[in-house]
């Protein structure tokens, strides 16, 4: 295959890759070929939302979870995480002092909870957050599998992005980092329903997992096409000695290079073949290298999701091992952003929802 040619027809138009195609991109080693698949899909975010960068602040206010995940710091079989649920006021805190600093959005994130008590709760704090703002906050929910009536009660509270990672669309690999009561086509019924309550609708993939193939990351890039995703919060996977997938497994050199190289690949991917949705540059990948994603927005992404929580629950949700910025606290996290962000050439978009363009494009038709 020609790698001139292949980036030539991917910056022309989006969805025209096939998957031998996508396939070869994602085996790209050489630092001349990952300079010239870094260049085109920067071309292509360029084009489409400029050099800019959205910021949503993360408020991660509570690590109960019903879910048991393999992969997940945070399973509810963990016993050894301090568990946490902080208080509406002082997640109204926490977003007011966001929007105060001209965070155009926030990310209200925790463990998956199903109860009437959680969605009333979580309804409380979007309506506190809608009446300090006057309904300028932008607010995304990262908040998991719900019934499509809770999903409703939110949207209609003021929530107008929501993110749910289908982690991978293999069946297989699926059933294998999920217990058996982890249901795949139960998580596509609920982004069935985000899609039919006009949400922002977000999703996002592992890349590294154990086991997984690159056939495998294609299929995934092409589901992206094939739900019509608005934005994307993808990243490397990264292991947690507490977690059955992530037992034995350590972070040394020839991990993190591999997992980092193959994030920013996925991520230049992506862009190359949706051009016009928001992409997440993830924690997960400055927790492989310190400009980690610095490297993600030069590969097109054009997101970036700063942690706003207080520093004295960070340490408690733990995903994944090695997450950087667990002591810094949030006017810290702010100010080191910038300049990361500036030291790359591009400009934050303080104030500014960040609407990922292609849904704005497709609901104005």
């Amino acid at each position: 295959m020609n790698l001139v040619s292949i980036l030539e027809k991917a910056t022309a138009s989006p969805h025209d890759l096939n998957d031998s195609e996508l396939g070869f991109l994602l085996r790209l080693n050489s630092k001349g070929e990952l300079d010239a698949l870094q260049k085109a899909a920067y071309t292509v975010k360029e084009r489409h939302i400029g050099r800019r960068v959205s910021m949503r602040g993360v408020i991660e206010f509570g690590n109960y979870c019903s879910k048991n995940c393999y992969y997940c710091g945070i399973r509810s079989g963990n016993s050894g995480v301090k568990r946490y649920q902080i208080a509406r006021d002082d997640i109204l805190r926490m977003a007011k002092w966001a929007f105060e600093q001209k965070y155009g959005s926030i990310v209200l994130q925790s463990g998956e909870i199903k109860s009437q008590e959680n969605t009333d709760f979580v309804l409380d704090v979007l309506q506190g957050i809608k009446e300090f703002s006057g309904g300028e906050l932008g607010i995304t929910l990262c908040l998991g599998e719900q019934e499509p009536e809770v999903y409703e009660a939110w949207r209609s509270a003021g929530a107008h992005r929501y993110l749910l990672r289908i982690e991978t669309t293999n069946r297989e690999l699926y059933g294998k980092i999920h217990p058996p009561d982890h249901d795949f086509d139960v998580r596509m019924a609920c982004l069935r329903s985000l899609k039919k309550l006009d949400y922002q609708v977000g999703t996002g993939i592992m890349s590294g997992l154990p086991g997984q193939t690159v056939e495998d990351l294609v299929q995934d890039l092409r589901f992206f096409v094939e739900f019509d995703i608005d934005m994307l919060g993808m990243g490397p996977y990264l292991p947690h000695e507490a977690t059955p997938l992530g037992q034995g497994r350590k972070l040394d050199n020839e991990f993190r290079q591999r997992q980092l190289l193959l994030g920013l690949k996925m991520i230049a991917c992506a862009r190359l073949l949706l051009h016009d949705v928001n992409i997440a540059a993830t924690t997960a990948l400055q927790a492989l290298n310190d400009t980690g994603r610095e490297k993600g927005l030069r590969f097109g992404a054009n997101v970036l999701m700063p942690n706003v929580t207080d520093t004295l629950y960070r340490g408690d949700y733990l995903l994944y091992e090695g997450k950087p910025c667990l002591d810094e606290n949030s006017a810290q996290c702010r100010e080191c952003l910038s300049h990361r962000v500036h030291s790359t050439g591009e400009t934050i978009r303080w104030g500014e929802w960040g609407d990922s363009p292609h849904f704005l494009r497709v609901k104005n038709g």
